[in-house]
C-alpha cells in the first residue's frame, strides 16, 4: 500500500504540495460519493449537506461542480476531513451500503492522491509545451471528474512512471525494436511504422513504449534471448504522451501511436486486448464510413491498423492512429475537450467574451456528428471529454470537432438500440456537455447554457431526442460502485441524474 496520503514523504516533504494534492484528489472522490450514494439534505450558504448511506452521518462540502473542504457532523459540530480520513470514510460507507469489502480500491485512492503530489512537484521543475494542443493534452491534474482514483498509477514507485506522465509535461523518444518477420502479426495499414527507423534484414520495425517494456520485461526475456526481438535504439525525436497516457503523439510524423500499458488506469488494465484488436478494422471502418457522409467539417481520427508479435500479442501491440493532416481545417487549432473543463494556460474558454456565441458554436460542432452517426449509421461513438478534440479559430471560437478511439465504439445491432443510446447520452451529455456547461457558467455567472443545448439537440429528428428533452433524469455511470463491487472494467451501470435539459425552454 502507498504511504499514508497525508504523509509528506509522498511529495518530498513540502506541505504546500501535500495540501494541494489533497484538494485535487478530494474533488473526483467527493463527486462520486455525492452522485452515487449520498442523499442531499439542505444548503447552508455556499455549502451543501448530504446524508451518507450507512447511517445517520451528515457530510458537508463547499461548492457544487468541484466539491471541496469536506466536513462530518459529530456532537453538534462540523469537523474537517483530510484526504486519508475521507478515504476511510468512503470505504466504511460503501461497506455498509453494499455489504461488500474491498481492500484494493482504497489503496488506489491513496495512490491517486500521491501521484498528484508527485506530478505537482514535477511540474514545478518542468516547462509546459509551447504548442496549445499539446498543452491541452498534458493539463489534466484532476482528470476524470467522477472517478474515485483517476490518477492512480498501479502503486509502483514514482520513478517508474513519472518520466512518461503527460501531467508532468513529459516527452521522450520511442523505443525501437526489431521483430523477426516470422513472428509479425498485423492488420490494416501499418506502413507508417516502417518510417520510424530501419530494421535489419529479416526483421520488421516495432516501436514500443518504454514504460510498457519495463512492465513486460519478464514476459519478453526469452524473445530477446533467442533473437525474435532485438533492440534498435530509439527514435531521433521525442513523442508526447497525451491525456490517455499510453497514446503518444509524434509531431514530426503527425502520427498517434497507441500502446498496451499493463497498469490499471481508471477502470481498466490498459492493454490492447486481443478481442478489441481483432474487431478494430470493422469498427473503425464503420465510423470512418459514417463520417465520410457528413456535410460539416467534423473528422474522425481513424485507427488504421496494428502490428504486434505472435508470442506477445497484447503486450507488444501498437496501434496506428491518424494525425491531423487533411483532417484539420486550415488555421484551426485543436484542443482537448477535457482540458476545457479543467482549465489550462491559453484555454479558449478564457477568451469567450460572449458565452452564448461560444456555446452555440461548440454545440454546433460536437453534437451533430455523434447524433447523426447513431441515427443514420448505427454507430455509437464514445463522445466523452477525452475522446473529443475541438478545433478553434484565431478568436478561440469552435469551428470543428474531431473524434477518436475506435476501441470504445459500439455498433448496432452488436448492442441494442436502447443500450447504445444510453451509452451515447452518458458520454455526450453527462460526461461531456454538462461538464463544459459547468466550466462556462463558472466563468459567466448567470449564463444559462441549456436553452441552446435543447435547440441543438431538437434539430435532430430522433424519437430518442424527444424523450431525452422531456425526461426528468439522465444516466450517470457509477464508477465508484463499479470499482467497489469489482465489476468488469468495460461494464457500465447507471443511476439517474437530474436532467438539466428537461426544464422547459
Amino acid at each position: 500500500m502507498p504511504p499514508p496520503a497525508d504523509d509528506d514523504s509522498a511529495h518530498g516533504g513540502d506541505p504546500a504540495i501535500g495540501a494541494l494534492a489533497d484538494a485535487y484528489a478530494a474533488v473526483p472522490l467527493l463527486n462520486c460519493l455525492l452522485r452515487e450514494v449520498a442523499r442531499p439534505v439542505r444548503r447552508e450558504g455556499d455549502r451543501r449537506v448530504h446524508r451518507l448511506p450507512g447511517g445517520d452521518r451528515l457530510l458537508r462540502v463547499r461548492g457544487a461542480r468541484r466539491p471541496a473542504e469536506p466536513e462530518i457532523e459529530a456532537a453538534g459540530a462540523w469537523h474537517r476531513v483530510g484526504h486519508t480520513e475521507l478515504v476511510k470514510l468512503v470505504a466504511e460507507e460503501l461497506r455498509r451500503h453494499t455489504g461488500l469489502s474491498n481492500h484494493e480500491l482504497p489503496a488506489e485512492m491513496l495512490d491517486s492522491r500521491d501521484a498528484v503530489a508527485a506530478l505537482l512537484a514535477a511540474r514545478a521543475r518542468a516547462t509546459p509545451p509551447d504548442d496549445l494542443y499539446l498543452r491541452s493534452e498534458q493539463s489534466l491534474l484532476t482528470g476524470h471528474t467522477h472517478h474515485p482514483a483517476p490518477k492512480a498509477r498501479g502503486g509502483g514507485p514514482t520513478a517508474r512512471w513519472l518520466p512518461y506522465a503527460p501531467e508532468a509535461y513529459a516527452r521522450f523518444p520511442i523505443t525501437l525494436l526489431g521483430l523477426r518477420e516470422d513472428a509479425v502479426v498485423e492488420e490494416g495499414d501499418t506502413s507508417a511504422l516502417d518510417g520510424l527507423g530501419t530494421a535489419p534484414p529479416g526483421y520488421r520495425l516495432l516501436p514500443a513504449h518504454p514504460w510498457q517494456l519495463d512492465l513486460a520485461a519478464q514476459e519478453l526475456t526469452g524473445a530477446f534471448a533467442d533473437g525474435r526481438l532485438i533492440r534498435l535504439g530509439t527514435t531521433a525525436w521525442d513523442a508526447w504522451p497525451t491525456a490517455a497516457i499510453r497514446t503518444l503523439y509524434t509531431p514530426e510524423r503527425d502520427l498517434f501511436l497507441k500502446f498496451s500499458l499493463d497498469v490499471r488506469i481508471t477502470n481498466d488494465i490498459r492493454r490492447l486486448w486481443r478481442h478489441d484488436l481483432l474487431a478494430l478494422r470493422r469498427t473503425d471502418a464503420a465510423v470512418y464510413a459514417a463520417f465520410e457522409t457528413f456535410g460539416g467539417p467534423s473528422a474522425w481520427l481513424g485507427d488504421r491498423g496494428y502490428r504486434t508479435a505472435d508470442f506477445a500479442f497484447e503486450a507488444l501491440a501498437v496501434l496506428v492512429r491518424d494525425g491531423f493532416a487533411d483532417r484539420l481545417l486550415p488555421g484551426a487549432v485543436p484542443v482537448l475537450a477535457a482540458a476545457l473543463v479543467e482549465g489550462f494556460d491559453g484555454s479558449p474558454l478564457d477568451r469567450a467574451a460572449d458565452p452564448g456565441a461560444w456555446w452555440a458554436a461548440y454545440l454546433a460542432q460536437v453534437v451533430p456528428p455523434a447524433l447523426t452517426a447513431f441515427a443514420e449509421h448505427g454507430v455509437v461513438i464514445e463522445a466523452h471529454l477525452q475522446n473529443t478534440l475541438v478545433a478553434v479559430d484565431a478568436d478561440g471560437l469552435p469551428v470543428q470537432a474531431l473524434y477518436r478511439d475506435a476501441e470504445g465504439v459500439k455498433l448496432l445491432p452488436d448492442v441494442t438500440r436502447q443500450a447504445g443510446w444510453e451509452r451515447l447520452v452518458y458520454c455526450l451529455v453527462v460526461n461531456h456537455l454538462i461538464e463544459i456547461a459547468g466550466a462556462l457558467t463558472e466563468r459567466h455567472p448567470g449564463f444559462d447554457p441549456w436553452p441552446a443545448a435543447r435547440r441543438e439537440l431538437a434539430r435532430h429528428d430522433l424519437p430518442e431526442v424527444a424523450a431525452l428533452l422531456t425526461s426528468p433524469t439522465l444516466p450517470a455511470k457509477t464508477n465508484l460502485l463499479l470499482r467497489w463491487t469489482g465489476a468488469d472494467g468495460a461494464d457500465a451501470r447507471y443511476r439517474p441524474l437530474p436532467n438539466p435539459l428537461g426544464k422547459g425552454t
